[in-house]
């Protein structure tokens, strides 16, 4: 029972800190130059987490992150269009990692690639237009930049945290 009153209490702190990313974030006063666009800062747990633990792990934190972030500093709007980015981008990120063929700097760029793609998708159907998909090479741009100093972060972060392992099993939480 212990471990499982830890690995909640890994959760809450991840959690937390994705949290404080996202505020943090809006805080950051330097426009990118078009609307929407963001560092990502909150996706730097995510992709730790995917590292350390596994998908399912990730997408909990990951849609937990996003709901919270919206009604704390967002709107309806703003939930929707991150979750269909985060789900997206977590799915292209877990598949690269599983393949184990790319760095983490390289799943990061493709999640910040496809978290960008996953919101165009979603801003075609609620706007009924393909018009908003000249926005495209703007966000692939941005999601490459992005995705990359992310990703440059977490395999920072990844190297000195290589002891740390909060991945348990049911087997080990039963013990």
């Amino acid at each position: 029972m212990f471990k499982l009153r830890s690995r909640a209490a890994y959760y809450g702190v991840l959690t937390a800190l994705a949290l404080i990313f996202s505020y943090v974030e809006t805080l950051i006063p330097i426009q990118f130059g078009a609307p929407g666009i963001k560092l990502g800062l909150a996706n730097l747990v995510i992709v730790i987490v995917l590292y350390k633990t596994d998908w399912k792990e990730a997408l909990l934190l990951s849609v937990v992150r996003i709901v919270l972030a919206g009604f704390i500093f967002g709107n309806l709007f703003s939930i929707i269009y991150s979750l269909a980015g985060g789900i997206l981008s977590l799915a292209v990120m877990a598949f690269l990692v599983r393949t184990g063929r790319f760095s983490v700097a390289g799943v990061s760029i493709a999640g910040g690639v496809s978290h960008n793609i996953g919101q165009l998708i979603v801003a075609m159907v609620i706007v009924e237009t393909y018009q908003v998909g000249y926005y495209l090479p703007v966000l692939l741009i941005s999601g490459l930049l992005t995705g990359a100093v992310i990703g440059i972060v977490a395999g920072e972060v990844l190297k000195r945290i290589r002891s740390l392992e909060f991945k348990t099993t049911v087997k080990e939480e039963n013990r």
